[in-house]
């Protein structure tokens, strides 16, 4: 049973995991299997789930939206309580509503909106920074959106903490609301851009900090060796971002505190995230319920876990 946490700014109450819901519609297609693993995430004491309206186009057949139908079916038909799930989505990246513009961010509203089916989206992201259009535009479009009662708090994704900067004091000069989380790569393994502004502009300006690939894609599950790959559809990816010596040093570190606490090393990850500055839950999923254990599971990393596992020797 995972525990509760406010998000920094906001009145949602959210899991200390946020469960990544891009695997329905990839490695999860079947409504009845989508439906088993929600039911056991929201008994196990997850309610914090993170979509987005290009989730997931880029699998074959697929043409975006189907993450959100899949949340939405399941929504529907679990009955739960509207205000006991917390639904996260974004706009931006579906090929066939790219962008920021004012006009994009109503229309790709209004069909996450149908497709999930919801009234209001708790919190609406900016799945990039687009900079074909001025941050006044994309912002005021939000402030509408909260306007109208169809979203509750906006976040940047994939932001500069420049931009991020940018985009707060536009919305403070206009008098109108501002982001109040971010959601960018990090990880114990992709450490470099996160820290190198972002953590400490979140954390100073009390923002959400709800980092994605927290576990790599697997990497720091315990799924991939210097020696062996598991057939895995994200195998490639993970092979060209994070296979370094450098990374499987780390690797070993982390399996050395797992097995030092007799936990799994996904365990041990997220709790080092958990650990860092500008960080309040990370994002990570699973496919099949008996992955889902390591992911909520918690584990008391001593300071000299975590310096260890920060290390880079």
């Amino acid at each position: 049973m995972t525990d509760l946490i406010i998000l920094p700014g906001t009145s949602l109450e959210v899991s200390s995991l946020c469960f990544g819901a891009n695997v329905f519609g990839w490695s999860i297609h079947e409504q009845r299997a989508a439906n088993a693993l929600l039911d056991h995430l929201v008994g196990e004491g997850v309610n914090f789930f993170d979509s987005a309206d290009m989730y997931v186009q880029w699998h074959p057949g697929n043409h975006g939206g189907e993450s959100e139908t899949m949340l939405g079916a399941w929504l529907r038909e679990s009955q739960i309580p509207r205000d006991e799930v917390v639904i996260a989505t974004k706009v931006g990246k579906m090929t066939s509503r790219p962008g920021l513009s004012p006009e994009n961010i109503r229309i790709a509203a209004e069909e996450s909106l149908q497709r999930l089916g919801i009234d209001t989206i708790d919190l609406y992201y900016a799945h990039f920074d687009d900079q074909t259009v001025p941050l006044e535009d994309t912002m005021g479009a939000f402030a509408e959106l909260i306007d109208q009662g169809k979203v509750s708090y906006i976040g940047a994704s994939n932001y500069s903490p420049q931009r991020l900067a940018e985009a707060q004091h536009i919305a403070e000069k206009l008098g109108i609301p501002q982001h109040i989380a971010v959601q960018n790569h990090y990880n114990l393994v992709y450490r470099d851009e996160y820290e190198a502004g972002m953590a400490d502009y979140v954390e100073s300006h009390q923002l959400a900090g709800l980092p994605y690939f927290s576990l790599a894609s697997g990497f720091l599950a315990g799924a991939y060796t210097r020696d062996s790959r598991p057939d895995s559809p994200r195998v490639q990816r993970v092979s060209d971002t994070y296979f370094s010596p450098r990374n499987f040093d780390t690797l070993d570190r982390l399996n050395t505190v797992a097995t030092r606490h007799g936990v799994a090393p996904s365990t041990v990850a997220l709790e080092w995230l958990r650990a860092q500055p500008g960080v309040s839950a990370p994002i990570a999923s699973a496919s099949r319920i008996d992955q889902v254990a390591p992911l909520l599971q918690r584990v008391e990393l001593t300071p000299e876990d975590l310096n260890y596992l920060s290390s880079s020797s």
